[in-house]
């Protein structure tokens, strides 16, 4: 199982910007995904999580501005970033709970995507 993130980059404060995470491979089922960041220095902290039925949660410091959600067909998380801040720079990771048989589930984690914001 891959998962490939895509979407990061250079914005201005107050720009927006979609980060899109596809898990690929021998994959039975997908539960929950999520969003990961890390800035220099900092320790990675949770963004946002969306479950398999669609309950979404967020960080206070994204609340408002960020929006996390998925397409079962497709196997892919979304996170549309609104009104970045350059508190917001960081290197983003994708996370899935995903089965690749039936009871047999864990965490697979993507490469890493930068999103920088500065003017």
């Amino acid at each position: 199982v891959q998962l490939q993130a895509s979407g990061g980059g250079l914005v201005q404060p107050g720009g927006s910007l979609r980060l899109s995470c596809a898990a690929s491979g021998s994959i039975f089922s997908t539960s929950s995904f999520g969003w990961y960041r890390q800035a220099p220095g900092n320790q990675r902290e949770r963004v946002s999580t969306i479950t398999r039925s669609g309950a979404t949660k967020y960080s206070d410091s994204v609340k408002g501005r960020f929006t996390i959600s998925r397409d079962d067909a497709k196997n892919t998380v979304y996170l549309q970033m609104n009104s970045l801040e350059p508190e917001d720079t960081a290197v983003y990771y994708c996370t899935a709970h995903i089965a690749t048989k039936a009871h047999q589930w864990r965490d697979y984690w993507g490469q890493g995507t930068q999103v920088t914001v500065s003017s």
